[in-house]
């Protein structure tokens, strides 16, 4: 669910280059391809670091015997194949929504096809909500086990540094957050030929190995998967906590669709990134056959010694490219989740002119880098911190099947005789998964858990309690041609313009009623606006406003985004002639409504979760920065609101 910096402007396999010249539609097409190398498939690319090496000497050890190491990494290629291949690039990709993918896009979508039948969106709309709260956990491990295993290299490399890991992991992620607010444009330009340099150089290493141990390409044979589960079934299932690692990062292909089209990130994991990770998995799986003393670094064992420090450098650059995309797209699923009413109001600041997606959310990189930080110096050791990693991935994995089978049932109305075995599939094979992963909650897993119980349960408060005040605000709200029957006549009309800003798109605002029993008067013209996120990505200008003639000068208008752009109300304002003529902003004046929370005899929630809502509340951005309003025109009045 990323949107990274640096990356691409939006695309889609319709996306239109050049339909007069071939070779540049080719070229735009394999510019894209790289782009995705470059972001798309960092966390993945860099499992190699890791995966194969915790699959053997992890938390479960396997026997370092020709038949484990086979049946291992027939496993990695299989999975790849049915979970990366066939569930993410061939099926799910294709369920978009208007270009855009990821779980609340995902959700956003299913709820606008369904219409007025949605017998089960509560618990998809959970669903969904819970995948997004286990992506913040998995935002916070990946960047820490990513740097961490990179820079244990060290190790290796230049044994004498042992001890210099640490500081020097923590560095680099200070570092890397402290770059969020500049934005990283330009270092983006070369995320892609960094990572192909690095993905080149580890297939390059692995195809060096296997040719001197070339029976290892057997293991490409689903036999070998079988008769690892024949001879040691405990042993095998146990051993899939590990080898989910090789598949973590495999949402981002959907995640990051909007970015680069999917096209262009088919062709780089087919032709590219799944041959280039499978050899580097078989030249280390080569390299224990020969030399089991190599499972203290396979990975980088796998290199001639002059050439381990500067793998170490490279390997550092991927584990930074790859933490960026996870930094960039817990910023992009905030803001999905702000416009679609699951997170309050936060300072977002636009990083780029030219590109809207490159977003820097203040609060949300901070709270990131201090959780890293703390994880790396709690943890010590990329192998402890793999025993956190896995579970929060499996179990989003498993809630996009739950997503996908609605997808397929209800909105692609696919026959059951394909459907029901193709979802059996990916059921079992994701439940095996998330299953050996609950073995790991004791030593780690329960951190991505914890943070996505209590991310969920406040997304949830949220939105229940917005809910609750929105329906109290319209129960007590006056109807508006009442209040225009009776006020328009009597009021002292000033000139000018009143744009009341209202959640609700009925009745009268609070703020109105508010000034005008304060002030006594009303505006020439007084426009009740409200904003409305719709379930799409993106609304065209062409439909950005649409308005309502109440009369006696009165105005109703309705404001249109999707969840990826960001509210604008000035120059939504400035597109709008037919309301009375153009808004001139110095003499518009913008009333707005802060709500304080009354206790209730017949609470809505519990009470610990109205505190909750009213300490959000109180923290959440103003409306006046969100919606970019200017400072000097604004008028703020209270309301008081029981839920």
């Amino acid at each position: 669910m990323s949107e990274p910096n640096g990356s691409p402007e939006p695309a889609t396999d319709s996306t239109p280059v050049d339909q007069h010249h071939p070779h540049g539609r080719e070229a735009a097409l394999w510019k894209l391809a790289v782009g995705a190398i470059g972001i798309v498939f960092g966390d993945i690319g860099t499992s190699p670091l890791y995966a194969f090496k915790e699959t053997f000497a992890g938390h479960h050890p396997l026997a370092l015997d020709q038949e484990h190491i086979m049946g291992v990494i027939s496993l990695m290629f299989w999975s790849m194949m049915v979970v990366v291949t066939l569930k993410y690039v061939s099926v799910i990709m294709r369920a978009d929504n208007k270009g855009e993918g990821g779980s609340l896009a995902l959700l956003a979508l299913i709820n606008r096809s369904s219409g007025k039948k949605r017998k089960w969106t509560a618990g998809i709309v959970i669903l969904g909500v819970f995948a997004t709260a286990l992506f913040y956990g998995d935002s916070m491990i990946t960047p820490a086990v990513s740097v961490l295993s990179a820079v244990e290299g060290i190790a290796v490399a230049a044994p004498t540094f042992t001890n210099w890991i640490l500081p020097v992991a923590v560095a680099i992620l200070v570092g890397l957050f402290s770059i969020q607010r500049t934005g990283t444009a330009r270092v983006g330009a070369m995320f892609g030929p960094i990572m192909l340099g690095y993905f080149a150089t580890i297939a390059t290493l692995g195809t060096i190995s296997v040719v001197q141990t070339p029976e290892v390409l057997w293991a490409l044979l689903p036999t070998y998967a079988i008769h690892f589960f024949l001879i040691d079934g405990l042993a095998a299932f146990l051993a899939l906590g590990s080898v989910v690692l090789a598949v973590t990062g495999a949402e981002a292909l959907y995640a990051d669709m909007g970015h680069f089209g999917r096209r262009p990130i088919r062709i780089s994991w087919l032709w590219f990134v799944l041959p280039a990770l499978m050899l580097n998995y078989m030249g280390q799986g080569a390299l224990l056959m020969r030399d089991d003393g190599a499972i203290a670094s396979p990975f980088y064992l796998l290199a001639p010694e002059w050439l381990r420090l500067p793998l170490v450098g490279i390997a550092t650059m991927a584990a930074i490219i790859a933490s960026q995309a996870v930094i960039t797209g817990a910023f992009s699923v905030t803001q999905q989740g702000i416009q679609l009413g699951f997170i309050p109001r936060l300072r977002i600041t636009h990083t780029s002119a030219a590109t809207a997606g490159q977003i820097y959310i203040p609060l949300v990189n901070w709270a990131l880098m201090i959780a890293i930080i703390l994880l790396v110096l709690t943890f010590r050791t990329s192998s402890n911190l793999t025993a956190a990693y896995g579970i929060a991935v499996t179990g989003a994995m498993l809630i996009d099947n739950c997503l996908i089978a609605v997808v397929l049932f209800t909105l692609w109305k696919w026959k059951k005789r394909y459907a029901i075995p193709l979802l059996a599939l990916f059921f079992v094979v994701d439940l095996a998964y998330f299953a050996a992963n609950l073995t790991k909650v004791p030593y780690g897993g329960w951190f991505p858990l914890m943070v996505g119980v209590i991310i969920f349960t406040m997304l949830t408060t949220w939105a229940k309690g917005r809910g609750l005040m929105v329906a109290r605000m319209r129960e007590s709200a006056m109807p508006i041609q009442v209040f225009i029957q009776s006020a328009a006549n009597s009021a002292t009309r000033v000139p000018g313009t009143a744009v009341f800003m209202t959640s609700t798109p009925e009745g009268v605002p609070h703020a109105l009623l508010h000034n005008l029993k304060h002030n006594k008067v009303l505006h020439e013209r007084v426009v009740l606006l409200t904003v409305k996120i719709a379930d799409q990505p993106f609304v065209s200008e062409a439909e950005r406003v649409t308005l309502d003639d109440l009369g006696e000068g009165f105005h109703r208008m309705k404001v249109y985004y999707g969840f990826m752009q960001e509210a604008d109300v000035p120059a939504a304002l400035a597109m709008c002639g037919a309301c009375g003529g153009k808004f001139n902003m110095m003499d518009t004046s913008f009333f707005l409504s802060r709500q304080t929370l009354l206790p209730s005899d017949h609470p809505g929630m519990h009470i610990w979760r109205e505190k909750l809502f009213a300490w959000m509340l109180r923290n959440a951005e103003g409306a006046m920065e969100f919606f970019r309003l200017p400072t000097n025109r604004v008028v703020e009045l209270g309301s008081q609101v029981e839920i």
